[in-house]
């Protein structure tokens, strides 16, 4: 079986990149995540591809890194999610975030992902403390001011505004900021706590 494909990317679409190699275009299922990843039409590219076979049809999904491939197959492993479901969630939310939301177990906030819905306690059961992110691609977007600009790119890679999660972020800092209590937490803390609130401020 063959592990990936290089060649030249002729077209980038929503989840679908067109990719050539030796005269021969491949129709490829790619997250968003690592279609931001890649390069733009007319470059060279390299996609880890995985093909799905079954008696009614074959289709290729296609992945900017190894480590991203093995977090589709992870995904795969919890009941009642399939490969569209896990090119879904991957397409909405980044690894990093994802793995955030599992530690936390926090159910909640793990269902308003798209794709995720009712089987967030599955996932949290099957995949808890078991996600490699070292190697993982990082999207391409612009950089925020805010020293929470982490919180806030992991909110924009779930689908939100990023002008409207900076603006949630902002506003939910001056209510904790009051806390003798926020003040105290570690900075890893402080993003855990503020990615949580977000997620329910901006699902209202």
């Amino acid at each position: 079986m063959f592990n990936s494909l290089s060649g030249i990317i002729t077209e980038k679409g929503n989840q679908r990149v067109f990719l050539e190699t030796n005269g021969i275009e491949w129709d490829i299922a790619v997250p968003s995540t690592s279609i931001d990843a890649l390069g733009a039409a007319g470059e060279q590219g390299r996609l880890f591809v995985w093909l799905q076979h079954t008696d009614s049809a074959m289709n290729l999904y296609g992945f900017s890194s190894a480590k991203e491939r093995e977090l589709f197959f992870e995904l795969l492993k919890v009941d009642g999610i399939g490969p569209k479901g896990a090119l879904k969630i991957m397409s909405n939310i980044t690894a990093a975030s994802l793995s955030a939301l599992l530690e936390s177990g926090d159910v909640a906030a793990l269902s308003k992902v798209p794709g995720v819905g009712k089987k967030a306690s599955k996932m949290l059961l099957s995949l808890k403390g078991k996600l490699q992110l070292d190697a993982l691609p990082a999207a391409k977007s612009a950089k925020s001011s805010s020293p929470y600009a982490a919180v806030i790119d992991s909110l924009s890679d779930m689908g939100y505004d990023k002008r409207d999660a900076e603006a949630v972020i902002e506003r939910l800092l001056k209510e904790l900021q009051a806390s003798e209590d926020f003040d105290r937490m570690l900075p890893t803390q402080k993003e855990d706590l503020l990615f949580k609130r977000s997620i329910v401020e901006m699902a209202r």
